[in-house]
């Protein structure tokens, strides 16, 4: 996990998240050279860092293909 003060992340949300919880879902915000994840129940919470080869791998996995 991540702790950090970076400059300013922006996160996104899938578009897939339902409106109606739009805290309940994870928030991604990418930089050149690290993909972070974090709960948006927490946003000041702990972040995970991943490489985005890592990331694009896992995107791959969980989506079936």
């Amino acid at each position: 996990m991540i702790r950090e003060n970076a400059p300013e992340l922006k996160w996104f949300k899938s578009t897939y998240s339902d409106s109606s919880n739009g805290n309940d879902c994870v928030e991604v915000a990418t930089t050149p050279t690290s993909v972070r994840v974090r709960d948006s129940k927490n946003a000041q919470g702990p972040r995970l860092g991943v490489s985005p080869a890592a990331w694009a791998s896992f995107l791959t996995y969980a989506s079936g293909r």
